[in-house]
């Protein structure tokens, strides 16, 4: 299905969200926000508050993130229905509950991509392998196989996959060791040069498969097949419309080759519990977060 997009010299890309998950939990929210035309977004590190308009030509097209796309029923129809043109980049892992004890078990949600390609076309989804984390519960041979049995899965509902290796903040480690502790595995940060072996190895997979295998800003990893990955793709955004996509390039941080966007998302709102999560403190805060959300509240 493809939307007929409209778009002013202001107009911008809507992130929602690589601070959350919107399509899982917040779907009450997003269509109030749509409905209103706007969102308040407060910067995570000054506290200071923005409104962001959401109105059609405002906004040149969408990105959702998500690890459950099933519980949006009627969102990203809402989304089309105006016209804006939009992609789902969707995480799907695999991992053992250890490690991600609340996500979509991997059967449905390889169900709910299969659905998205159908309903949106190959073109707006785009399925994430990322991160990467070392395990001796996710080996190098576990991630080859596991990596391998889900390509096969998708293959032919997505022309990418996006690779990255696990970022390992302050409190991704805190988290990680918590949780290793909790349930009883180890894990550890790889050499960047078997790092990079790996990911040649599931470039390659990829390839076989039918997708471009990318990597998501992490320049000094890439090997092989691997091309430097745009999350907020201007150019699939475009195609997904029909029409050109005015955009600049606006890295979130070095390497990122990301189109220029605004997220309306908020840090410590997903509750999946995810160990290796970059954008929760603990599951418990976001858990409370989850729970004290108001959907007509003018931002998460």
């Amino acid at each position: 299905m493809r939307a007929v997009v409209r778009q002013n010299a202001a107009a911008m890309i809507i992130s929602a969200s690589y601070r959350t998950d919107v399509p899982a939990y917040y779907r009450d929210w997003f269509l109030n926000r749509l409905a209103a035309g706007y969102a308040e977004v407060r910067n995570p590190y000054s506290g200071k508050a923005a409104r962001i308009s959401l109105a059609p030509d405002a906004v040149s097209g969408f990105v959702f993130w998500t690890r459950n796309p099933a519980p949006f029923t009627g969102g990203f129809e809402a989304v089309a229905a105006r016209g804006t043109p939009f992609i789902i980049q969707m995480t799907i892992t695999g991992y053992p509950r250890a490690l991600e004890p609340g996500v979509l078990d991997t059967n449905s949600a390889i169900a709910a991509f299969l659905d998205l390609a159908k309903t949106w076309g190959p073109r707006a989804a785009v399925w994430r392998y990322d991160p990467v984390l070392i395990s001796d519960i996710t080996n190098t041979d576990w991630h080859f196989q596991n990596f391998a049995k889900l390509a096969a899965a998708l293959e032919g509902a997505t022309d990418e996959v996006v690779l990255s290796h696990a970022h390992i903040y302050r409190k991704t480690s805190r988290n990680l060791d918590k949780a290793a502790e909790a349930t009883n595995f180890s894990w550890h940060d790889p050499t960047d040069a078997a790092k990079r072996t790996l990911l040649a190895k599931l470039a390659d997979v990829a390839g076989t498969h039918g997708m471009t295998p990318s990597l998501c800003a992490q320049a000094d990893l890439l090997s092989g097949s691997l091309a430097p990955a745009r999350c907020i793709d201007a150019k699939r955004l475009s195609d997904v419309a029909g029409t050109p996509i005015r955009s600049r390039q606006r890295g979130q941080r070095p390497g990122c080759l990301c189109a220029e966007s605004r997220d309306i998302g908020r840090y410590d709102t997903c509750a999946q519990g995810c160990a290796y999560c970059y954008a929760n403190q603990s599951r418990a805060a976001a858990t409370r977060n989850v729970q004290a959300h108001d959907p007509l509240s003018e931002r998460l």
